[in-house]
């Protein structure tokens, strides 16, 4: 397919820049892909739509306040610096991205913190914004990431053009979420209340784990016209023996499987075996899906409303069909849904 065929109009007043009070409680739009009825709901009433023995695979990746603002040696010129990954926790190593990138060069020294006693050194150029830095704390790891994570604010996807409010800190991190190591919230989970959660659990719909630490390749414009020229970010993943035992089982008793969110999908998709079940998968994924794809193992999807040309998009529309789900993100549009993370939300069953 081609990168146009994702284009849409989408009013800057329906990106939402806050989520709703309560997190159950958005617009759920339901698609049925096999009558093709597109139906209005509260996200709640979701429990509706499963049933005793279905499984809900969630992602429990940890979104981190990866975004940092620091000032630079001798000219104390402010440098955002976004913090990617850690390449080495003994010798304080990670990749991040700064901006402007322009000043920054190697041997440069970063200062933050008001009384600036977090000191980073750039020890590399990685790409354009790309830089690797070292850290230099005096002190045990756990102690450092501590002091580190206390200086970082929570990173909002750029369609969301506020700075980060301490609010963000809980509204932008999943309720189950517990294994650091993403920039970007499964949006898709965020609308999973406590009591959501317990009464699934009631019902006898069951709750799964994958981890899919979710980067920044997620909002990186395609700039090719070709899909299959495109090539995603690598994303680290783990499926482990209890999400596939939980999932075979769930197929092999004729129940649904339901991906909550794109990354789940993609996860799924990435660890598929053969018969429409998954194997374990511990590693780094690229995969890029687009239409058309045969999904054999994931039955339904949870996820939220995403940006024109956005790789999300495509995915879903791989999952739901692309003229049903352009025609649903046409009916969103002109029904005031709410798009991005913080948005409204689709369930396609």
């Amino acid at each position: 397919m081609k990168l146009s065929q994702f284009k849409f109009h989408l009013p800057d007043k329906q990106i939402a820049e806050h989520p709703v009070a309560e997190r159950d409680e958005c617009r759920l739009m339901v698609v049925n892909r096999k009558t093709g009825e597109i139906s209005h709901h509260i996200f709640k009433d979701i429990i509706d739509y499963f049933d005793d023995g279905d499984v809900m695979v969630f992602n429990d990746t940890q979104v981190f306040p990866a975004l940092l603002y620091g000032n630079k040696e001798k000219t104390g010129a402010r440098i955002e610096v976004f913090l990617l990954r850690e390449l080495n926790a003994e010798n304080k190593l990670w990749d991040v991205l700064v901006e402007p990138a322009r000043k920054i060069r190697i041997g440069n020294k970063l200062y933050f913190g008001d009384d600036e006693s977090m000191v980073a050194e750039v020890i590399d150029n990685t790409t354009s914004r790309g830089r690797t830095l070292r850290f230099l704390y005096d002190g045990p790891h756990d102690e450092f990431k501590k002091a580190l994570f206390a200086l970082g604010t929570t990173p909002l996807p750029p369609y969301i053009r506020r700075e980060s409010e301490p609010s963000d800190a809980v509204d932008y991190q999943c309720i189950f979420a517990e294994k650091e190591g993403a920039v970007v919230a499964p949006a898709a989970g965020l609308h999973f209340s406590r009591s959501l959660l317990t009464r699934l659990q009631i019902k006898g719909i069951r709750k799964a784990f994958v981890t899919i630490h979710s980067g920044l390749g997620a909002f990186r414009e395609i700039d090719v016209e070709d899909l299959t020229k495109h090539r995603m970010d690598s994303e680290e993943m783990y499926a482990t023996q209890e999400l596939v035992d939980t999932v075979n089982k769930t197929k092999d008793d004729g129940h649904r499987v339901c991906a909550v969110g794109t990354s789940v999908l993609r996860a799924i998709a990435t660890a598929d075996s053969m018969g429409g079940h998954m194997k374990t998968y511990e590693g780094w994924t690229n995969k890029f899906i687009f239409p058309p794809y045969d999904f054999s193992v994931a039955d339904a999807l949870v996820t939220n409303f995403h940006m024109p040309y956005s790789t999300m998009l495509m995915m879903v529309a791989a999952f739901g069909g692309y003229e049903l789900v352009m025609k649903a993100y046409k009916t969103a549009v002109e029904e005031g849904y709410r798009f991005g993370c913080y948005g409204d939300a689709m369930l396609i069953i």
